[in-house]
């Protein structure tokens, strides 16, 4: 339908045109008529059936001559009939011809020259997109063209590099994945060994001590218990799923509090824990939340602070509660401190550590810091420097 309105359109404009430049008579308009709509209805059986034979075709070349052969037949007609209505002579005649013959040798070198870089710069594409499926990723078109070929090119090169990006970060995080279970099966392997030769010896009666055995079976189901307890709050964390009894909490009682539960865990490991805070400071928050950010970020500088140091943690107001814990140990590799907070991250892989553990606690406090609408940070360098902000807070 859309080519019969738009020969009948061409026709149209051709005789409107026709009628203002010629102002032909009747027997004029007529005839031009004739020859517009032969015209009109060679293009329209071109237009038709030029589709099917590009889609057919395994050749560029082979459609692009098909054009211009239609174009020049097209040309060809109309010229045609007006010579023989001006009564050329012979001669004039034969010229015409030459004419339209030269006009046919250029059309297929144009369509041959034509052809030579989009079929170039094609196979460039469908090279790329061969060497992308393979699994060469970095592989482009090396392509530069204005027009839509060119566009398609550069949509080719973005789909790729972005197909590189995240199969990079799918590695990265099936690495991460796979150092993270290992840590959780050797944290969950020690206790159980240790549990499984306590309860054999009180079994057989060889325990010299049964109730030193039970307690230690104590100690290690209480590790097992925690560890469980990590993981299933982190998988709530990832999904989206943390309850929040949001409350006017006052966060420097809460990191007073925190002190004085691991003190003894210091004080055996030879650290000394300093609190500083000029103030109180009220906040509007979760308070169980943000009391296990507070502990987890003070287990892990204590754990990671030599003997016979000092752990600082700060409580300040400056445009929102901000609590800093710092440490005199090692501190966090620039590399670590970009992808700490991430999923399946271990601390261990970039600071010194003399305890096991699964690396939980960096990721539990951001997933509870993001919920509470707060943000958390690293400062990599000499000394461990971990803080975390929590916004609208009031003071008193």
């Amino acid at each position: 339908m859309r080519i019969v309105l738009g020969s009948i359109a061409a026709v149209l404009i051709g005789l409107s045109l026709f009628e203002v430049t010629m102002q032909p008579s009747g027997p004029d308009r007529v005839e031009l008529a004739i020859i517009f709509m032969l015209m009109a209805a060679v293009s329209g059986i071109a237009a038709a059936f030029l589709p099917l034979l590009a889609r057919r075709s395994q050749k560029l070349i082979i459609t692009l001559f098909a054009l211009s052969l239609v174009s020049l037949i097209v040309a060809s007609i109309g010229l045609a009939v007006a010579a023989s209505r001006m009564f050329f002579s012979e001669h004039d005649l034969t010229l015409v011809l030459v004419v339209l013959g030269f006009g046919l040798i250029a059309a297929v070198a144009f369509a041959i020259s034509a052809s030579r870089s989009l079929t170039s710069d094609l196979a460039k594409m469908s090279s790329a997109a061969r060497e992308v499926a393979s699994g060469e990723l970095d592989a482009r078109t090396q392509v530069t063209r204005a027009d839509e070929i060119g566009s398609l090119a550069r949509e080719l090169d973005e789909l790729a590099r972005q197909l590189q990006v995240a199969t990079a970060a799918r590695n990265t995080e099936d690495s991460r994945r796979r150092e993270f279970f290992a840590a959780v099966s050797h944290d969950l392997r020690t206790p159980l060994a240790s549990m499984q030769v306590a309860t054999e010896a009180l079994r057989d009666g060889l325990s010299p001590d049964p109730d030193r055995y039970l307690a230690s079976l104590q100690t290690d189901v209480a590790v097992m218990h925690a560890l469980v307890d990590d993981l299933f709050l982190l998988a709530r964390i990832q999904a989206g799923d943390v309850p929040l009894e949001l409350t006017a909490t006052d966060l420097t009682e809460v990191v007073d509090e925190t002190v004085e539960v691991l003190k003894p865990v210091a004080d055996k490991n030879g650290i000394t824990l300093e609190l500083q805070a000029r103030e109180r400071v009220i906040v509007t928050t979760g308070t169980a939340a943000v009391g296990r950010v507070v502990q987890n970020l003070l287990d892990n500088a204590i754990r990671h602070a030599p003997t016979g140091s000092r752990v600082t943690i700060s409580v300040v107001n400056s445009g929102g509660a901000t609590v800093v814990v710092s440490d005199e140990g090692e501190g966090f590799d620039p590399e670590f401190a970009q992808h700490a907070f991430e999923g399946f991250t271990r601390s261990d892989s970039a600071r010194a550590r003399h305890s096991g553990g699964a690396g939980l606690g960096l990721a539990i406090a951001h997933g509870l810091v993001a919920a509470l609408d707060g943000e958390i940070w690293i400062e990599p360098g000499a000394g461990g420097v971990v803080g975390f902000r929590i916004p609208a807070y009031e003071s008193d």
